[in-house]
């Protein structure tokens, strides 16, 4: 069985595209070139991998699974470009990481920096993503590492738990809501809330889950942190969904209360996650290593 990685690239743009046509054009290929070169493919491997027809084409069985090992060589093959062009450029390693907000902006800096003092000669780019873009990324591939929430996993990604991360309702202390212990979220669904900006994967996250219950949330501000968005309660603007870490921390310096919402949603455990930890590149295992003995 042998094929090359221009066959995989085209292969990869052809499914994506749903058409041979966009695939040779992404693939930069004629499109004669390109339609021979699968025809080849199935050849060599002896099995038919598109179904061709007037609107494009579809994958068959046999497509769905090369696609996804396609996706998983020309990950690792970028990986390995971009580990050696980090060598020629004095940087020793990098890990590609993507973590959710939460994660991001509360549970993974005191680590992370940790982990860095530690290892001088290695750099982490981390990209912030909703938890369920986070584990579609790593089971096709796309991805080595995520950090997520773990309900939003399948069960063939491996995984270890990093720690609780519930969500809370923030309101000023001296408004109707200061007295509640707990809350469901359709109670407070049409009041004014305060929350993050549309593209932080948190937000979505909350907007899915009232979307379910047929609410649509109306915003009186957003903002970038949590920090101000507990000031912006503090100053009766509207109530809050943040983590637990976060209200807690603004909570000792702001007039907030802390509210539990009942709703399963809100009660989060954050995990890291990979295909296979196994297989990771050596900087990423060192931090999964250095991560799974922080992990509270």
């Amino acid at each position: 069985m042998r094929f090359d990685l221009v066959d995989l690239k085209l292969f990869v743009a052809v499914s994506e595209e749903r058409s041979i046509t966009g695939g040779a054009m992404r693939a930069h290929l004629a499109l004669a070139s390109a339609s021979a070169r699968i025809k080849g493919l199935e050849q060599e491997l002896g099995v038919a991998l598109l179904r061709r027809g007037r609107r494009g084409v579809e994958l068959t069985a046999a497509g769905e699974s090369l696609l996804d090992h396609g996706r998983l060589i020309l990950h690792n093959v970028e990986a390995m470009r971009g580990d050696l062009a980090a060598y020629a450029s004095g940087v020793r390693a990098s890990v590609h990481l993507l973590a959710n907000t939460s994660v991001l902006s509360e549970h993974l800096p005191k680590a992370l920096a940790a982990f860095l003092r530690e290892h001088p000669d290695i750099n982490v780019d981390i990209e912030e993503r909703e938890s369920a873009d986070i584990a579609a990324a790593v089971a096709g591939g796309a991805a080595e590492l995520g950090f997520a929430a773990e309900h939003a996993l399948p069960d063939h990604i491996e995984r270890f738990a990093f720690c609780e991360d519930r969500l809370m309702l923030v309101a000023a202390r001296r408004g109707e809501l200061a007295g509640r212990r707990g809350i469901d979220f359709t109670e407070v669904a049409g009041r004014d809330f305060v929350g993050l900006t549309n593209s932080t994967a948190l937000q979505v996250h909350i907007a899915r889950h009232a979307a379910r219950l047929g609410l649509r949330l109306r915003f009186r501000a957003r903002l970038r942190d949590f920090d101000a968005i507990c000031q912006m309660v503090a100053a009766e603007v509207g109530i809050a969904v943040v983590p637990e870490s976060a209200a807690r921390r603004c909570a000792q310096t702001m007039p907030i209360s802390l509210i539990r919402i009942r709703d399963p949603w809100a009660n989060r455990k954050l995990a890291i996650c990979a295909r296979s930890f196994k297989t990771l590149p050596r900087p990423a295992k060192q931090l999964v290593e250095h991560l799974r003995k922080a992990a509270q």
